[in-house]
């Protein structure tokens, strides 16, 4: 369990790419600068589609974590 607190949780668990990522872009719009969304996933493709964004974007992807085929994601609005 991680320790990190965030300001929004957005469950995209059954999802396929695109839809965590679209989600995640919207969610993440409707943050303040500095705030952190916690993301849910089970797609594995999101492993990689989360690290991309995140960089295109300038927002930081905090933590990623994995627990039992959920895949966990912290990301602070730049």
């Amino acid at each position: 369990m991680s320790g990190i607190a965030s300001d929004l949780e957005l469950n995209c668990e059954g999802l396929n790419c695109p839809l965590p990522i679209l989600k995640t872009k919207k969610a993440i719009d409707n943050l303040q600068s500095g705030q952190v969304l916690k993301m849910i996933a089970t797609d594995p493709g999101s492993v990689n589609d989360m690290a991309s964004w995140a960089k295109r974007t300038g927002n930081d992807l905090i933590e990623h974590t994995e627990d039992g085929g959920k895949h966990i994601f912290y990301i602070k609005k730049k």
